[in-house]
């Protein structure tokens, strides 16, 4: 218990979790001091799901009352049961000057859970950027050591107009490869500069084949504003060869919104849902602790209607049930449901085979890694530390889909199909949406020859229309739309097509509906094809950067293939050496074919220019010593590029062989 003085309120949450709730996640407790002096236990049943990485939603809350010169605070707090406080600079001033004592709905949320004053947060992002500035210089000089190791290593800076507060943002070659494999949606996660870590850790993610997350950027934002998203989208654009996503989901973040409508003008943009499902519950908090039965309500418009029409009628009513027809915020939230509430998103991809799990967490790659009081000087060494665990785990995936078979639950030629196509997670969600089609039955509902039209229902709800799915299917192009649009929103056919399907006697799977980035090859061969979008080889001839970014890809591909054995490396090597040798005689021919020389006893002028024709001796000496000089130093980074490409092969193979033991090891421990 915590006694306070009497003249202002204090409002604490903490995160002791119930095993029990409605929506599948934990619902927390609430330490709320209804009283002038004391703090009260209340067990809450509001649907909010924690962050795993985000300390102070997912452990026991240790506070210490703190006297100052100026007043007193409460500061400090267990961190995944290690008793580790939150440093000096977290202290949180709650003197009666810096609270407001009109209801929380009015207030902004620090992350140990305390509703603070506006200026407050301020006051603790200015306490953060000082302490960032010497640790930004570990961090540049790690990525300066990158990119000479790797060319193909891009970072960016941005400074403020004093110098002394610097963003930050880098992209790796292997964040550019999956991107090319898996940047049809992407996340950005900015949740530790909005719950102010001491490392303002900003990361773009993506999902690959097996749904775990995949890096394809990353950085350090220490401060907001619309000018530094912009820039550091336009930089992330720029790394990524200006191929757009098709969607991208984000905090509902005023900057953020700014800055994707600038830069990603055709991408759609949804906020993270669990993120406004957490803000509802402290603006309406009087509601939720007054009206229980809101939680479930609020979350059954949100989650359980299937239609816009369905959605828009459920809303007024909830509005009327509990008298909030004028509350500001749901009006406000109401006015961009566009942009979170799932039946105005079904028809976009955004690939959540985790459908359970809310979209937020798949975006904290650094889960584990990052905490609040983790140091910029250490978070170099935990995002390498992150990388290197999804990394194995999707080497674990690939192992698990090549050497073991599923359980197949069903005779159907089409299970078998995709059990070899898919990769694991994917088939898994394929199986179930199989196995339901038992119970889904398709009943006709209209046949014009080529098309016919369907109704999709679960069995013993067929006389219930609002329940029901149709489907119109072309048998002349083996073709089906579904009207809950699961193809278009995550890339696995859905239910009710493949009950027409069985109705149709459609016995294996067009290869329309087979989603290369779902599938066991999706890093194999040309990079996924980003919906909407051209390849970037398309134009690869306009522009110096479109040609780099092309060859480096395919240089980056051609790696990976000849690292996978020794003879295949070997023979990589030798074509690298005959592909430099010709390159180096292109170049020599290129030089000779611009500024003109003697062939066969004639003089060649190149491309129309007849000066060179009228130089003397010692212009042509010096000219011809300008370019064997060019020649030598083109020649030179050849040689470093090549090293440092011999230096990846290698790199691969020994990680090749020590995953060979691996296997062998895990083989003969079944054995025995």
């Amino acid at each position: 218990m915590i006694k306070t003085q009497p003249s202002h309120t204090l409002t604490l949450s903490t995160t002791h979790f119930s095993p029990k709730s409605r929506w599948g996640f934990p619902a927390p407790r609430f330490f709320i001091r209804f009283k002038v002096g004391f703090l009260s236990l209340v067990q809450s049943t509001i649907s909010q799901f924690r962050f795993a990485s985000v300390c102070v939603y997912h452990c026991v809350c240790m506070l210490k009352k703190m006297n100052t010169k100026n007043g007193f605070g409460v500061g400090g707090q267990r961190i995944r049961k290690r008793p580790r406080f939150i440093p000096a600079s977290f202290y949180v001033d709650v003197s009666p000057t810096n609270f407001l004592l009109e209801s929380p709905d009015v207030r902004s949320t620090h992350p140990g859970g305390f509703i603070l004053h506006p200026d407050s947060g301020d006051r603790q992002m200015s306490i953060r950027r000082g302490l960032g500035s010497d640790g930004d210089q570990h961090v540049i000089d790690y990525l300066k050591r990158m990119q000479t190791e790797n060319p193909s290593f891009f970072y960016a800076i941005q400074c403020d107009g004093e110098q002394s507060n610097r963003n930050i943002f880098w992209v790796d070659s292997s964040f550019r490869m999956n991107y090319s494999y898996f940047g049809d949606t992407v996340r950005l996660n900015t949740s530790y500069v909005a719950h102010q870590f001491r490392v303002p850790l900003i990361s773009i993610t993506g999902l690959n084949h097996h749904g775990q997350p995949v890096l394809f950027g990353c950085g350090l934002l220490h401060y907001e504003s619309d000018s530094s998203y912009i820039w550091l989208l336009q930089n992330w654009l720029h790394a990524m060869s200006e191929n757009h996503p098709v969607s991208i989901t984000t905090e509902p973040n005023h900057h953020i919104q700014m800055a994707v409508s600038q830069v990603l003008p055709q991408t759609h943009h949804r906020f993270c849902k669990w993120s406004i499902f957490r803000e509802t519950q402290q603006k309406l908090s009087h509601i939720y602790q007054t009206r229980p039965s809101f939680d479930k309500d609020f979350g059954n418009c949100i989650h359980e209607t299937e239609k816009v029409e369905e959605f828009e009628s459920c809303w007024q009513s909830l509005l009327k049930k509990y008298s909030l027809i004028n509350n500001e915020w749901l009006q406000s939230i109401y006015n961009a449901r566009h942009q979170w509430v799932p039946v105005y998103l079904q028809d976009t991809f955004f690939g959540e085979l985790y459908t359970k799990i809310p979209e937020q967490t798949l975006n904290l790659f650094f889960d584990g890694y990052m905490d609040a009081t983790t140091s910029i000087q250490s978070v170099i060494k935990q995002y390498e530390a992150a990388i290197s665990y999804w990394n194995e785990m999707e080497l674990k995936a690939d192992f698990e889909t090549t050497n073991t078979m599923p359980l197949l639950k069903t005779p159907s030629p089409m299970e078998k199909q995709a059990a070899n196509l898919y990769t694991r997670r994917a088939f898994l969600k394929f199986q179930e949406e199989l196995v339901e089609t038992l119970a889904n039955p398709a009943t006709k509902l209209e046949d014009n020859g080529a098309f016919t039209t369907f109704q999709v229902a679960k069995f013993g709800e067929e006389q219930k229309h609002q329940k029901g799915y149709i489907v119109r299917f072309n048998s002349f192009e083996m073709k089906a739309n579904c009207s809950c649009h699961m193809f278009e929103f995550l890339g696995i056919i859905c239910r009710h097509v493949l009950s027409v399907f069985r109705a149709k006697n459609v016995l294996t799977l067009p290869s329309q509906y087979i989603l290369k980035r779902w599938t066991r090859d999706a890093k194999r061969g040309g990079e996924i094809v980003v919906y909407g979008q051209e390849s970037p080889n398309d134009s690869c001839g306009n522009s110096l950067n479109a040609r780099y970014n092309s060859l480096r890809h395919e240089a980056i591909k051609y790696v990976e293939e000849g690292a996978k054995s020794i003879s295949v490396y070997n023979v990589a090597l030798e074509a690298l050496q005959v592909a430099s040798k010709k390159v180096s005689a292109s170049k020599r021919q290129s030089v000779m074919m611009n500024n003109g020389v003697v062939l066969n006893g004639e003089m060649d002028l190149g491309n129309g220019s007849q000066e060179i024709a009228y130089r003397s001796r010692g212009e042509k000496e010096k000219k011809i010593r300008e370019l064997s000089a060019e020649l030598e130093d083109t020649n030179k980074k050849c040689e470093v590029y090549r090293a440092n490409l011999l230096a990846v092969l290698k790199d691969m193979e020994e990680q090749k062989l020590k995953l060979s033991v691996k296997v062998q090891n895990a083989r003969l421990s079944l054995k025995e």
